[in-house]
């Protein structure tokens, strides 16, 4: 599995300086971390689903999480577990006929209710688990984890690795006067199993709703004062350098056109500038389809050190894993950075005479970076992300 696929080889030789490299659910687990990109939610009571994956009918697609939580209704439980069952086990007939192989297939996790549920899924589906690269584990909380982590790694194995993504969505989470007891007690838990964990979810629209908040297609969650407070103390708790998680972004809700209330959230100026008249039209096409609020949500996102978001749409999957992509100047940064680690430079003026590279402060920020340019790739210098999504959502979608 690799990133941008879809373009043709010149097209990768023209747009980046480095170019992705080939992962798969047994990589080195900190670096399959940083590679989820767009992680796309289905149901599990959707059809075909194991048709949808032979065919790769989501362009782009990396990670996939099939969800039996939320997504179904608890009358249809018994017939979503069933129906998730008889596709899984279609795909691994279909993997065992060789019409494809595990390293064609997107990272896929199932999201589960309870332990009981993960269990039967487990036994139902057998040898055909190899599949899931792993379970998201809902509502997460430090006083009933720890046993579902016990079951994650009981499943684990060497060769055919299983990881949990915790989602922090609980009202102990965002209640203020609980909050930081209950993350420092689930930090605590995952550090006990770091090595079964892939990353950490944030469940925004599970927050809002314990508010009574519905967030509109012009409001960012870093605008929602509650939400952006608990945010930043899930970043504080999460992402420290002496033992740091990767944070996923929250899901982006929305994907149909309607009509504005506020002024859309992409400046003219960067599109005007850059692409004339024709930046300006491509940016009112990014407006029509509620692109523009997503766009400046990723961009937020990966300024408070997150990496990937969760997605409900198949449209998203292109503008998030484009906006992850390291720039030639921050790979060349982070490059100076790591090289002048062994202490005989406290701080290096930039290749780029823009910024001061101070090596100790800026070194956590210079492994992520290079971590992520190994999967996302580095653009040549003079691209920027917006070119890749230029080219990603608009050239190959049309």
């Amino acid at each position: 599995m690799k990133y941008f696929t879809y373009f043709y080889e010149n097209e990768l030789e023209a747009l980046f300086f480095q170019k992705p490299k080939d992962f798969n659910k047994y990589s080195n687990r900190e670096l399959l971390s940083y590679g989820l990109g767009a992680t796309l939610y289905m149901p599990a009571t959707r059809p075909n689903i194991h048709q949808d994956l032979l065919s790769k009918k989501h362009e782009g697609l990396t990670s996939l999480v099939i969800d039996l939580e939320d997504a179904v209704g608890d009358i249809e439980v018994e017939k979503a577990e069933e129906q998730l069952v008889e596709e899984l086990l279609k795909l691994y007939g279909e993997i065992n006929k060789n019409y494809l192989t595990f390293d064609d297939l997107p990272l896929m996790f199932i999201r589960i209710r309870n332990i009981e549920q993960l269990k039967r899924m487990r036994e139902q589906l057998g040898n055909a688990t190899q599949l899931l690269t792993g379970v998201v584990l809902p509502k997460f909380n430090a006083e009933t984890g720890e046993e579902l982590l016990t079951e994650v790694v009981n499943i684990h194995t060497n060769t055919k690795p299983f990881y949990a993504m915790p989602i922090l969505e609980s009202d102990k989470i965002i209640h203020k006067e609980t909050r930081m007891s209950e993350l420092m007690s689930i930090k605590q838990l995952l550090d006990r199993y770091k090595e079964n964990i892939l990353n950490v979810r944030i469940g925004a629209t599970d927050f809002c709703g314990l508010y009574g908040i519905r967030r509109s297609v012009d409001t960012t969650v870093y605008e929602i004062a509650v939400l952006r407070d608990c945010i930043a103390d899930i970043i504080n708790v999460f992402q420290r350098s002496e033992s740091p998680y990767v944070i996923s972004g929250p899901v982006w809700e929305y994907f149909s056109s309607k009509p504005r209330m506020l002024k859309p959230q992409l400046r003219q100026t960067p599109f005007r500038e850059r692409y004339g008249e024709e930046g300006l039209k491509w940016r009112a096409e990014l407006i029509d389809q509620n692109m523009d609020g997503l766009i400046r949500e990723v961009l937020m996102d990966i300024a408070n050190g997150l990496t990937g978001k969760t997605i409900i749409h198949p449209t998203h999957i292109k503008a998030v894993q484009a906006l992850n992509v390291v720039t030639y100047e921050e790979y060349i940064d982070a490059c100076s950075i790591m090289e002048a680690e062994n202490g005989k430079n406290g701080v290096k003026k930039s290749d780029f005479s823009n910024k001061m590279n101070e090596i100790k402060p800026h070194l956590f920020w210079a492994k992520k970076t290079i971590l992520k340019s190994q999967l996302y790739g580095v653009l040549h210098e003079g691209y920027t992300n917006i070119d890749l999504i230029k080219k990603d959502v608009f050239v190959y979608n049309s």
